[in-house]
């Protein structure tokens, strides 16, 4: 297990994080998010002993990761993939691993069998696809048959096949006892692998809980109805009947109609009693991908404008950077850390109900509010 407590790095003036605690439990797959930025490398570099923390401690199994014994056998980690002298086979890069872990050779051409490299074992590293790369690099990982282990961007520069065998290879850690603690960016991906979600936000918890219930907090689900469309009177009748029975409805651009606040059942029934047909009824809920952005929303550092294509546009005039609207910002229980300030002033997360982040109970637990703390920036080192 890994476990965080009040982890905290600065850099000079700068905060890549701060306070940060959580707990990674053996047997699931747990995913680590964040924007680009927003510390979830630096944090893993913490994890590993790459970085000291300015405060607080992180360990592995009881032990900070330089205090055990042997750490290769106990830590599998995958942070860079290029990190690999370019000119050693990949099977001499694996045996100078496992040579200084005290690893049998047999396990290296194991592990290259694992990855699917054996037929390029032979061949220099620098002549490796980004992909080809990445597989090389969770064979170190998995060199020493560790209990722990971490992963940032594993399926980066893989096609298909090789997100899949990925996919597949982190459950199957999980499912033998393993801590497999995922970071990466594809949300879609995320919502087939992990079970359980780390979020983070500008160096600060934002999310730890299960992806079903991080989707379910951060979303609104709804209701798609449609009825027949030469009748646009059959619509208005169904919408009168639903804003009396307690729903709100809302026209979708295609013709149908939004409907919160009622469950699937009682929206047929409503129609039936009026005498409207429906042609669709069908339940929405909300992707990881939309329950993420909604979540990070307010923690998003680089936005783009609008092109102006070298001057053949005529600009607008003076513009805001580009926010697009989030549904629900203004509900309680959607937060998100302010913008970077300057001079380090501090800010306090949202306290009790109904205003506690992510609709945690109020009082003591992992969603109570936090201490003020100096506005996080981040770093040149932490980009991903």
């Amino acid at each position: 297990m890994i476990e965080a407590i009040g982890l905290t790095k600065r850099y000079g003036a700068k905060t890549a994080v701060y306070n940060l605690s959580f707990q990674v439990r053996p047997g699931t797959v747990t995913g680590f998010l964040g924007p680009n930025g927003s510390g979830k490398s630096t944090t893993m570099r913490m994890i590993l002993g790459l970085d000291n923390p300015s405060a607080g401690h992180v360990t592995i199994a009881g032990h900070p990761y330089r205090k055990l014994p042997n750490a290769p056998r106990h830590v599998g980690a995958l942070l860079d993939a290029k990190a690999v002298h370019g000119g050693r086979h990949a099977r001499n890069h694996l045996l100078s691993l496992a040579q200084l872990s005290g690893i049998p050779a047999r396990r290296v051409d194991e592990v290259l069998g694992v990855v699917g490299l054996q037929d390029v074992a032979k061949k220099r590293s620098k002549g490796f696809s980004l992909g080809m790369g990445q597989r090389l690099g969770i064979a170190a990982a998995l060199l020493g048959d560790p209990q722990v282990l971490l992963f940032d961007e594993p399926v980066n520069g893989l096609d298909p096949e090789g997100i899949l065998w990925v996919r597949n290879l982190m459950k199957q850690l999980a499912a033998e006892g393993r801590t497999v603690f995922v970071s990466s960016h594809l949300m879609s991906e995320m919502a087939l692998t992990a079970e359980h979600l780390i979020v983070i936000g500008r160096g600060q918890l934002l999310a730890d809980m299960s992806v079903k219930a991080f989707i379910s907090a951060n979303s609104a689900d709804f209701a798609r109805v449609r009825t027949p469309d030469p009748d646009p009177q059959a619509r208005e009748k169904l919408t009168a009947a639903l804003t009396e029975s307690g729903g709100q409805v809302l026209p979708e651009q295609d013709g149908a109609l939004r409907v919160t606040g009622l469950p699937l059942p009682r929206i047929s029934d409503v129609a039936h009693a009026a005498g409207v047909r429906l042609w669709e009824l069908s339940p929405h809920q909300a992707s990881l991908e939309e329950a993420y952005m909604r979540m990070t929303q307010g923690a998003v550092d680089y936005r783009s404008t609008t092109d102006q294509r070298a001057g053949l546009q005529q600009p607008a005039g003076p513009q805001e950077p580009y926010a697009p609207p989030v549904p629900g910002h203004d509900q309680p229980g959607w937060y998100a850390p302010p913008p970077p300030q300057q001079g380090g002033q501090p800010f306090t997360m949202p306290q009790g109900a109904p205003g506690q982040p992510y609709g945690a109970p109020a009082g003591p637990g992992p969603y109570a509010a936090q201490a003020p703390a100096p506005t996080p920036h981040t770093d040149n080192e932490d980009s991903r």
